[in-house]
């Protein structure tokens, strides 16, 4: 049997208590909370399920070693020493990419040159033959993190961010991160028993999560590739097994879906996007004006939406977030309605009351996650009842 090992795997702020939770359900051992991280235990299998099966992590690294460092020359001595055959052959390609938090080093672009020459150094002297680094397909990508004196050397399992799922083929200006979307959805507490919307879908991210959420589809089925498969002890037909085990957890979704957008070139691109993630038979996308759009029936709807912020489009924020409170009120009772914003100020003109406001970063933007309850009557009635 393989042995468990330690991994991390890193998300965004205000994520780290879903994705301990999402660890905890795929069956990861040993999990532990930090900041924009997570750490667990698992074999090389529970690896391949954590890269396909988690919609909140960005990156899942295995740490190899770690050592305390004090000057460079402890970096590089440490780095050199380290038994990189079992990782890499003499004539094999490298990246390194460095987080350093500590007075003793500023630039992280001088650590990963370090380690690079440690590398190529131990090969060149042991082999006479020496590795290259290859910064978009490399053999093995390393991650040097340095926090004040310790420093932890992990392989990157990932490659690029896991919220590059691999099926967008067309986005719209600043689209929405797919990690934030699916974080935001599951923050809200949706879980595919109601009917969903987003009232402002651009190329329809939030949407194709949700689907993906409410069918229990792994999010990572479509990527082309994971660093993991160029390592030396990559095992296909192992991957090939986890990946037919997630896929056969997969659920029927009994709900609409559905996606609004006032820009005809969004409602292309949506529809372009959902439909090579084979989601059409879940979400339809419609060109319509949110602001002059009402519920159909007396169903419980639940609504996420991103609306643009000032940073993506020249518009009014006052009247635009004021047109927000006034729609939801008016024409959308008996809704959840969640949205993200980093104009904390526009909120206070949504003249609504949020039931929870939940901090989050959108890059590099402080935000908030917002939840305003649209009672069927008014709210008096509701306790009443």
């Amino acid at each position: 049997m393989e042995e468990n090992f330690k991994m991390v795997a890193k998300t965004l702020f205000g994520f780290e208590e879903i994705l301990a939770k999402e660890l905890l359900q795929l069956g990861a051992q040993k999990i532990e909370k930090g900041v924009r991280s997570v750490s667990f235990y698992g074999d090389k299998g529970f690896m391949y399920k954590a890269n396909l099966g988690l919609r909140t992590a960005i990156k899942i690294l295995k740490p190899i070693h770690a050592f305390s460092v004090h000057n460079e020359n402890d970096l590089y001595n440490a780095i050199y020493k380290m038994p990189w055959e079992n990782y890499l052959s003499p004539k094999g390609t490298l990246a390194i990419d460095a987080t350093v938090h500590s007075p003793l080093f500023k630039h992280s672009l001088f650590i990963a040159q370090k380690t690079k020459d440690a590398i190529v150094d131990k090969f060149r002297n042991t082999t006479g033959q020496r590795p290259n680094v290859d910064l978009k397909f490399p053999d093995i990508k390393i991650n040097i993190h340095i926090d004040r004196h310790q420093c932890t050397v992990s392989l990157d399992a990932s490659g690029e961010s896991l919220h590059k799922r691999g099926y967008k083929t067309a986005t719209n200006i600043a689209p929405i991160n797919e990690v934030l979307a699916a974080g935001m959805i599951l923050l809200s507490g949706w879980d595919g028993q109601c009917d969903f919307m987003d009232p402002m879908c651009g190329s329809g991210t939030i949407l194709i999560e949700a689907a993906m959420i409410a069918c229990n589809i792994p999010p990572n089925l479509m990527r082309k590739e994971f660093a993991f498969e160029r390592w030396q002890d990559w095992d296909v037909d192992l991957f090939e097994k986890i990946e037919a085990s997630l896929l056969n957890k997969t659920r029927d979704f009994h709900y609409k879906i559905t996606g609004y957008d006032k820009a005809p070139s969004a409602i292309a691109k949506a529809r372009e996007n959902i439909k090579y993630a084979r989601l059409e038979d879940f979400v339809h996308v419609q060109h319509e004006d949110f602001f002059k759009t009402r519920k159909g029936g007396h169903q419980k709807l639940h609504m996420v939406f991103n609306p643009p912020y000032g940073e993506r489009l020249n518009i009014d924020m006052q009247d635009f977030y004021k047109n927000i409170g006034d729609t939801l009120k008016q024409n959308y009772p008996g809704t959840d309605a969640w949205f993200i914003t980093s104009n904390l100020d526009a909120l206070k003109h949504v003249g609504l009351r949020p039931s929870r406001k939940i901090q989050l970063y959108n890059a590099k933007l402080e935000a908030r996650l917002v939840k305003y309850v649209m009672y069927e009557g008014s709210k008096k009635q509701k306790y009443m009842k």
